[in-house]
């Protein structure tokens, strides 16, 4: 087909930005949903916790349970979801996503005991991982080349979204019906959204690359149809078919392991998820009430500060979206990790330094200046380092093991996520805020390194020329190449 002699040049897609189609967007928007809910369950416990520990009577222990198992249940929930994706397909996947997230949200609201909050947030997470291991991987396949940076990263504007509503939404709350109870209204919420969800992904169609994956290249070719222009229809669909070659499925079906390249790059996959984890931001993002009330501010007041984390959160994603179109994927993963880095050692000075109590009184100024220091943080890490990476875990995988392979990174992130989500209130009560800090600027050092060392550039490929990069680059075995 004269479209496949064209596939290997890469800026072909980039060179010539076409106009996104309208049900690209809608798409985009109704899938992205998940990533709504995603910020929103993983948001509102910060707040949450501050009534809940009265109500449920909470230690640091049950604390540590009550936020970490959510995590936990992401972290299965996205390994079982990348397989069942590309079994059943992303649609299918997304739709029951969306059941779970409705049951978790009213089963936490409802919850009358400590027990059974903790079931029903691990039940939720499983929502919570699903939306983070298949919506972008749906997006991804389904936006044209050109767009794909910017849809993607959608998912990312929608996640810090929904922590921001949660934390507004918890102030509000407060304000209105503050009491003991409080919580119940704040976790209950978001079945909204996941009505919306679940209605809207039935009127929307599976991917192109999913459908040819399964030989389905009439449906295929019917998507690509309604979500690109009519001259680039025959171009993409030459790609898809050319990276579906029979002979070199018929070999993959025969193998019992994945090639040694795919290896290598799941492996990076794993290694990039982890490091977004590493730099300490859901700490951050989950107990920043918790640890500015340590510091010496009220509840209200650690509410309404909590706030202002939400909305830099926001305003920096778009900015990130805004750079990666100029600056790429690579420049701004070491930018954010590095950037990162330095912001939490400037906190741990802070704690370190400065007295907790002048006169007798906890001092306000060391409290506002490590708010300060958080804002500082998320402005690197929610406007650099997290758009590029759910950006770069949507592209690296190769069609056939992509949502297996986008599920354990997710799997790897989560887990990662989940032991320093269930650790932290207890290292907190033990070792203060200093330690805390410099530990996870440690870390940030040697995460530092392996961006340095092994962060991939993706921009201005399609996702077929993206596979053909890696494929030629991480083989070292030509072997078993040779059938395709």
């Amino acid at each position: 087909m004269s479209d496949s002699s064209n596939s290997g040049k890469s800026g072909t897609a980039a060179a010539s930005p076409q106009p996104t189609e309208p049900l690209v967007k809608v798409i985009a928007f109704i899938a992205t949903l998940g990533g709504l809910l995603f910020g929103y369950d993983t948001g509102v416990i910060a707040g949450a916790l501050l009534f809940m520990k009265h109500d449920l009577h909470l230690t640091s222990l049950t604390t540590g349970m009550v936020t970490s198992f959510l995590i936990l249940g992401s972290a299965i929930g996205a390994i079982c979801a990348g397989r069942l994706a590309d079994h059943f397909g992303r649609k299918k996947v997304i739709l029951v996503m969306a059941v779970i997230f409705m049951c978790g949200s009213l089963g936490c609201a409802m919850a009358p005991n400590v027990v059974m909050m903790i079931m029903f947030r691990f039940i939720l997470g499983l929502a919570v991982g699903s939306a983070a291991a298949i919506v972008p991987i749906y997006i991804a396949e389904i936006v044209p080349a050109n767009r794909r940076w910017q849809f993607v990263t959608l998912q990312e504007l929608m996640i810090v979204s929904g922590q921001l509503i949660a934390y507004t939404s918890n102030a509000a709350i407060n304000e209105v019906w503050g009491g003991e109870t409080t919580w119940r209204w704040m976790l209950g919420v978001a079945c909204v959204p996941a009505v919306i969800l679940w209605v809207g992904m039935l009127f929307l169609p599976d991917t192109p690359r999913w459908y040819a994956m399964h030989g389905r290249y009439r449906e295929a070719r019917d998507v690509l149809e309604r979500t690109r222009q009519s001259r680039m229809v025959e171009k993409e669909m030459g790609e898809i078919r050319k990276s579906m070659d029979s002979k070199s499925q018929k070999n993959a079906r025969r193998q019992k392991t994945i090639s040694v390249w795919m290896k290598r790059l799941v492996v990076l996959g794993i290694g990039i998820a982890m490091l977004q984890q590493l730099s300490g931001v859901n700490t951050i993002m989950f107990y920043a009430p918790t640890m500015l009330q340590a510091t010496g501010l009220g509840t209200n007041a650690s509410l309404l500060a909590t706030i202002a984390n939400g909305v830099i959160s926001v305003l920096m994603t778009f900015v990130g979206i805004m750079m990666l179109s100029r600056f790429g994927r690579r420049p701004l993963l070491l930018v954010g990790q590095i950037g990162c880095t330095c912001t939490l050692l400037a906190i741990g000075l802070v704690t370190w330094l400065m007295p907790e109590t002048v006169r007798g009184e906890p001092d306000v100024l060391r409290s506002y200046l490590i708010l300060a220091g958080m804002l500082i943080f998320l402005c690197f890490q929610q406007g650099a380092l997290s758009p590029v990476t759910w950006l770069l875990l949507s592209e690296i995988f190769p069609m056939r093991i992509r949502g297996m392979a986008n599920g354990i990174s997710v799997f790897a992130m989560q887990m990662t996520n989940f032991s320093i989500a269930f650790m932290f209130p207890i290292l907190l009560e033990a070792f203060g805020l200093t330690t805390c800090f410099f530990a996870f600027a440690a870390i940030g050092v040697a995460g530092g390194i392996f961006a340095i060392i092994f962060a991939p550039e993706t921009q201005g490929k399609t996702l077929e020329q993206i596979e053909k990069h890696f494929k030629k680059h991480l083989q070292d075995d030509p072997a078993p190449q040779s059938g395709s």
